[in-house]
């Protein structure tokens, strides 16, 4: 599952209706959006994430947030190491093997070290 499907589960679950009854008010398949809702499909264009913001009436902060998830939810990412040192190649090669192996508690120290610019002592640099 990505962030945005969960968010939209959340949404969904706050406003007590069904995949199919929000598939035929946003004009979308159901299979579509269940599929979107599993992680099986890309980011949403702008227009249905516009359409989704609006069905379930969310503005400011909750639509933003709705927009920055949907924009880190891509299930398919390509790592683009052209022009990098071997090393880099390498290293993107080796985590999209062993992605599936790394428990929640690697993901939070990872996206820490990421988020503090490198840093392993989790200060921003």
């Amino acid at each position: 599952m990505t962030p945005f499907a969960e968010a939209v589960r959340k949404l969904r679950a706050r406003k007590g209706v069904t995949q199919k009854q929000m598939a035929a008010a946003l004009n979308v398949s159901p299979a579509y959006l269940s599929a979107l809702e599993h992680g099986r499909r890309g980011v949403p264009s702008f227009d249905l994430l516009q359409r989704i913001a609006g069905y379930f009436n969310i503005i400011w902060d909750e639509a933003e947030e709705l927009f920055l998830v949907a924009g880190s939810s891509d299930p398919r990412v390509i790592v683009d190491t052209s022009g990098l040192p071997s090393e880099y190649t390498e290293f993107a090669n080796r985590l999209a093997k062993r992605i599936r192996n790394l428990d929640s508690a690697d993901i939070a120290r990872l996206s820490a070290f990421l988020e503090n610019g490198g840093k392993g002592d989790g200060k921003a640099s």
